[in-house]
């Protein structure tokens, strides 16, 4: 946009809306880098047909309208974002590992993405929950239309009228829609375990623990902190693998680090714990390796690890291209 007077009127009226509506194309994307450049293309759109805006709807919604199409637009042309527990079933920690890059698969996002102004405990828990990586994962699962429905109706609280207007479609299509995303949300993430809650002393204890003992490479400690039935996947690799003591095999086997070579660095993503863990090169410098999601159960294990290997990620997430100590 050049930049003029109406450009700058412009953005001073629809930037209030924006994290919220990167939110709303990451849910829907499964990407943040993805959402990131539909954010861009939606703002280009809404300059675009400002002026033909009457207001017959609020501007929020006028926004979301504009957000949603480019995003289904998108997912035709795209598909899904996986992680690898939904291509198949989970793999042997002692055969080799290969990566699939031409796979589109799921990204973890900053907290930033889903920063909420509540003040009310039940609707914080509430905005928690639509943020877990998990939940994303299994939104991926669902038709494009689905998708947008569950999303508008129960995280971000739509009338189903509002829905339908939105959509072009009728209030008892958009509940039609609703009731069968749900179903399919039961059959593909049918138990989830309680979350620990972020600000848990006693989870920062974990945590730390978790982070010394990589650090230490000490494998045998590592496993203790994990829940018995664990999930470790790490994208861009397919397999996917269950149970504390396979978890500590593979790291074992195919990370096999040494004392010293790891250095995890604390963050969060998608609500959850997380690290961008560093690795030692050759010339004895700690570069990005990996970004780890954490989610921790209400009885203080490990349930599931996501160690995503797109080191693009720790630029968004504000990590330093090199650990310095």
């Amino acid at each position: 946009m050049a930049n003029t007077t109406a450009d700058a009127e412009f953005e001073t009226i629809i930037d209030p809306y924006r994290r919220e509506l990167l939110a709303h194309c990451y849910r829907m994307l499964g990407s943040i880098h993805d959402a990131e450049d539909l954010l861009q293309e939606t703002y280009l759109r809404a300059w675009n047909s400002y002026e033909r805006f009457e207001g017959r709807s609020s501007l929020r919604t006028w926004l979301y309208r504009i957000a949603t199409n480019v995003c289904l637009t998108a997912i035709d042309q795209r598909g899904k974002r996986p992680m690898p527990s939904g291509l198949g079933g989970p793999s042997d920690p002692d055969r080799p590992v290969v990566a699939l890059d031409d796979v589109p698969w799921l990204e973890p996002a900053p907290d930033s993405v889903f920063g909420s102004d509540a003040v009310d405990p039940a609707s914080i828990v509430t905005s928690r929950e639509s943020t877990r990586l998990a939940f994303i994962a299994a939104l991926q699962h669902l038709p494009a239309k689905q998708r947008v429905v569950l999303i508008l109706r129960d995280v971000l609280k739509w009338k189903a009228a509002e829905v339908a207007e939105l959509l072009e479609t009728s209030t008892a299509a958009v509940n039609s829609a609703l009731q069968r995303a749900k179903a399919q949300l039961e059959q593909v993430a049918p138990d989830q375990d309680a979350l620990a809650e972020p600000s848990d002393p006693e989870q920062r204890e974990l945590l730390e623990r978790y982070a010394t003992l990589f650090e230490k490479a000490d494998i045998e400690g590592l496993v203790k902190l994990f829940k018995e039935d664990a999930h470790w996947e790490m994208p861009p690799f397919p397999e996917w693998f269950v149970g504390a003591e396979n978890i500590g095999r593979l790291i074992s086997r195919q990370c096999n680090p040494a004392p010293g070579e790891l250095v995890l660095v604390p963050t969060l993503a998608n609500g959850q714990p997380a690290f961008g863990m560093y690795r030692r090169d050759e010339d004895g410098v700690h570069r990005p390796f990996q970004l780890q999601v954490l989610s921790i159960d209400d009885r203080g294990e490990i349930a599931h690890v996501g160690a995503f290997f797109d080191t693009t990620l720790f630029a968004v997430f504000g990590l330093p291209e090199v650990y310095e100590g």
